[in-house]
Formats: C-alpha cells, sequence, structure tokens
C-alpha cells in the first residue's frame, strides 16, 4: 500500500558519510573511502595519526589540521593533491612523519615546512617535481628519511640538503638527473643510505660522495654511467654496498677497506688486467655474477668476470 511505502522511506538511512570522526579520546583516525573529497572535520585533539588515503581528496584548508597539537603521523598517500597551503602544519609542531606518495604535486611552497622542525620522516615519492627549494628543507634539523622517488627532477642544486645533518636516508631513484653538482650532497655527514636508481646520470663529479662519508649503501643502478672518476669511492670507507648493474661501465672504481656487496651485472666489462687486479684485491662478494660478464678483449667474450678473474692464466 502506498502508505507502508511512504513509512519504509522515511524510516530508511540514509547514505552514510564516508569516514565518520572517531570516538572521542581516540588517537588514530583511518579513511580509505574512495568517494571522500574533503578533509575529516571533528577529529578529537587526542589524535596522534591520521591516516586518508586512496580518495578523491584533491585539496586541503589551511586550517585541516587545526585542532590537533598532538599528531604526530599524518599519511596521505594516494590521493589527488596539486597543492598544499602553506600554513597547513603550522597547528601540528609535533608532528614526525608526512607521507605524500602519489599525489599530484608539481610543487610546495617555500614555507611549508618551517613549523615542523621535529619532523623525522618525509615522502614525496610519486609526484611531479620539477625542482628542489632549499627553503623546503631549512627548518628540518630532525629530518631522517627523505624519499624524493619517481618525480620529474632534473637537478640537485648544490648544498640544497645542507640543513639535514640528522638524515640517514635519501631516495631520488627515478627522477630525471644526468649528473650530480658538486656539492650536491655538502652537509650529509650522517647519510648511511643513498638511492640513486633509475636515473639519467652520465658523469659524477670526482668528488661527488666526499660529503657522505658515513654512506653503508649506494644504489647507481640502471643509469648512464660509462666511466667511474679516478678515486670516485674512496671517501666511503664505511661502504658495505654499492649497486652499479645496468650502467655502460668498462673499468671499475671501489672504495677501500673491508668486501663489500657488489652488483655490476649489466656493464661491457673490459676484462683486461685493471678490473681482473682490483677483483682480485679486493674480492668483492659479487651479486648477479652470472649476468657479469665480459664484453672485451675478443677471447673473454661472454665470459664470467667472477670465473676470468679467478683464473691463473690472465697474464696481470
Amino acid at each position: 500500500p502506498p502508505l507502508l511505502l511512504l513509512l519504509l522511506l522515511l524510516l530508511a538511512p540514509g547514505p552514510a558519510a564516508p569516514c565518520s570522526p572517531p570516538e572521542p579520546n581516540a588517537t588514530h583516525f583511518v579513511c580509505t573511502e574512495p568517494t571522500l573529497s574533503t578533509f575529516p572535520a571533528g577529529l578529537p585533539p587526542t589524535t596522534s595519526a591520521v591516516s586518508v588515503e586512496f580518495t578523491a581528496l584533491a585539496a586541503l584548508l589551511p586550517a585541516a589540521l587545526a585542532g590537533l597539537p598532538r599528531l604526530r603521523e599524518l599519511h596521505l598517500s594516494s590521493n589527488r593533491l596539486a597543492a598544499l597551503p602553506e600554513p597547513l602544519l603550522r597547528p601540528v609542531p609535533a608532528l614526525r612523519v608526512l607521507d605524500l606518495t602519489d599525489n599530484l604535486l608539481a610543487d610546495l611552497p617555500a614555507g611549508i615546512f618551517a613549523a615542523a622542525s621535529r619532523l623525522q620522516h618525509l615522502v614525496l615519492r610519486g609526484n611531479r617535481l620539477r625542482a628542489l627549494r632549499p627553503a623546503w628543507f631549512r627548518h628540518l634539523p630532525r629530518l631522517q628519511w627523505l624519499d624524493l622517488a619517481a618525480n620529474a627532477l632534473t637537478e640537485v642544486p648544490p648544498a640544497v640538503f645542507r640543513p639535514l645533518g640528522s638524515l640517514r636516508s635519501l631516495d631520488l631513484s627515478r627522477n630525471r638527473l644526468a649528473t650530480l653538482a658538486p656539492g650536491a650532497l655538502a652537509g650529509l655527514r650522517a647519510l648511511e643510505k643513498l638511492d640513486l636508481e633509475g636515473n639519467q646520470l652520465g658523469t659524477l663529479p670526482p668528488d661527488a660522495f666526499a660529503p657522505a662519508p658515513a654512506l653503508r649503501l649506494l644504489f647507481l643502478q640502471d643509469n648512464e654511467l660509462r666511466a667511474l672518476p679516478t678515486g670516485v669511492f674512496v671517501p666511503l670507507r664505511r661502504l658495505r654496498l654499492l649497486d652499479l648493474a645496468g650502467n655502460q661501465l668498462r673499468a671499475l672504481e671501489l672504495p677501500p677497506g673491508p668486501a663489500l656487496d657488489l652488483d655490476i651485472s649489466g656493464n661491457p666489462w673490459a676484462c683486461e688486467c685493471p678490473l681482473l687486479t682490483l677483483l682480485r684485491q679486493a674480492a668483492p662478494r659479487l651479486i648477479a655474477g652470472r649476468d657479469t660478464l665480459c664484453a672485451s678483449p675478443a677471447h673473454r667474450r661472454g665470459q664470467e668476470v667472477a670465473a676470468v678473474s679467478r683464473a691463473g692464466d690472465t697474464g696481470c
């Protein structure tokens, strides 16, 4: 009957609001609702971690984080953010972790991190950043982890990271870097991991890594390196892993110190005395040895570099 139908319509619940606010005094808030287009309001001041990811969020108001003085982690990955308001982080001075992976950010306001001096982890992977602004890093003395992978960066300005004296991990992989400017790593004396994989690096300055003597892990694979400057790795006495796979190298440079894990596969190696002697003396642990082959001289072409270096009849 029409009256019953009307009653059912009146009593039927309306569409649920995506990601309703948590209970009072809650400390964590998570929302992965694909239809969400505005940042949730009404979060309790006890909130210490917010995760709004995989949504339709395309913009944030300058006061989006107001009233969250205890916020320590903010995860905003896989949204549609193309810009951030400069005052965004001012209400959250306790913030330690900021994850902006896979958004549409082509630039950031110069003072975006001015009030975020306690930030330790900053992830900007998978955006559209074309340049690095020195002002971004000026107020981040406690930053330990910086991920800038998979952007559109074409250069690292000299000393841009100088204020980051606590930085331990820097990921610049899968950008468009053709070289490193002298002094690009200035100030990074605590840096332990540097990832430059998948760029377009054709050359390195001789002192490229001198400002980062604490490096333990260095990834240079899948670039366009044809030669290494003499002594380029000499400052890296703590290096334990070096990945040079997938370049165009014919001769090798290694750091002094204990044997390290080394991937030099996918290069056209010249299996002659300089390379063979270096490998015998340094005795690195070769990764992907079966793909580490001689390209010259002709009588050694296609042979495994490790096997040739171990042979006793090389004449070296």
